[in-house]
């Protein structure tokens, strides 16, 4: 637009006589363009703003062209509004932007929350007055009907809810140096990824399953589920056994191992940290390889899942605040072998004065 009004003060230096020749072989131009039925392009805002304010100087309804009398009519009622709105300035002004946010962010966070309910929020614990009638004005639209109820808890809510009480087990195989196939039973716990339970057996029998869970629930256990599949190894006596414990059991559907996506995620980081970079000599060694493992699974490798965080922390272990991309002062990094030095925690260590 400013180069459009550049140019339009410097045609004010030339004669009429070069205006009216440059105007006639400017629409020799667009009649070319007209027998060969060329559409042009979409008109953009400033586009659109410079052609209505160059109506106002000669009758357009001649050389307009590229659109239709009753549209152009409508840009110059779109852009009289425009101009009004801005010399009234009448209406209250918008709340903050930051606030704007906050409102839409607690309105998808908690789906269940109405407008009165938000302000009462924002007034008893922020000590932000904000009117309902303005917090429903910013309230993010609801979507359109999908056989949901408005204001029902997202899917991944309901599964936090949940999850504290659910212990999850599988197996896996693991092929020894003299070609021995050895069975992994793996526990974990839902909640906190906790890695509860880790052996290997040549003889995976029902018998030595359940011995297995009982060393992995303790008799004091608050869960509620514990999921696992249609394997053999899980006849109906083991879950009469695991029922009796206080325990719901849930099988997977044949063929489903997306029901029981945790464990096997599990087995899958199992297989890239651990077995697929060793080669198990005996059952006791994999024993051994699996518990030094499973400790560091469990007190030292991050879980992305968890924010992220580590599932089963040392005790009195002080989580390192983030300060940049320097290291505290007076600190040094300390790196400590896993497996061998197949991975490696890092910690820090204050040095000596």
């Amino acid at each position: 637009m400013v180069a459009d009004l550049v140019h339009f003060l410097s045609l004010g230096l030339r004669s009429r006589t070069s205006l009216a020749a440059e105007n006639l072989f400017l629409r020799k131009q667009l009649a070319f363009y007209q027998e060969r039925k060329v559409k042009p392009r979409r008109a953009d805002n400033p586009t659109r703003l410079t052609l209505v304010l160059l109506s106002r100087w000669f009758n357009w309804q001649d050389a307009l062209t590229i659109v239709r009398p009753r549209t152009f009519v409508t840009w110059h009622r779109k852009g009289f509004r425009l101009f009004w709105r801005w010399k009234s300035g009448a209406g209250r002004r918008p709340i903050p932007a930051e606030l704007r946010q906050l409102i839409r962010s607690m309105a998808r966070d908690n789906p269940s929350w109405g407008e009165e309910r938000i302000a009462n929020e924002l007034l008893l614990k922020l000590g932000l007055r904000v009117s309902p009638r303005t917090i429903r004005k910013y309230m993010p639209k609801s979507p359109p009907a999908t056989g949901i109820p408005r204001g029902d808890q997202r899917w991944a809510t309901f599964l936090k809810n949940h999850a504290r009480g659910i212990i999850a087990c599988d197996f896996c195989v693991a092929v020894t140096t003299t070609f021995r196939i050895l069975y992994v039973s793996v526990v974990i716990e839902h909640a906190s990824r906790r890695l509860i339970h880790l052996n290997a057996t040549a003889h995976p029998t029902a018998a030595w399953t359940l011995q297995q869970l009982r060393d992995a629930i303790p008799f004091d256990h608050e869960y509620r589920f514990i999921i696992h599949d249609h394997d053999a190894i899980f006849p109906a006596e083991l879950d009469a056994t695991l029922t009796r414990f206080g325990l719901k059991v849930i099988t997977t559907p044949v063929r489903s191992p997306q029901a029981n996506s945790l464990c096997e995620r599990l087995i899958g980081t199992l297989r890239r940290e651990c077995l697929d970079w060793i080669i198990p000599l005996s059952e006791g060694h994999l024993s051994k390889v699996l518990a030094s493992w499973m400790a560091h699974y469990n007190r030292g490798r991050p879980h992305s899942s968890l924010g992220p965080g580590i599932p089963d922390p040392k005790l009195g272990e002080v989580r390192v605040k983030p300060c940049g991309h320097r290291l505290p002062v007076g600190h040094l990094v300390v790196a400590t072998p896993i497996l061998g030095g197949l991975h490696h925690e890092y910690s820090l260590q204050r040095l000596a004065a």
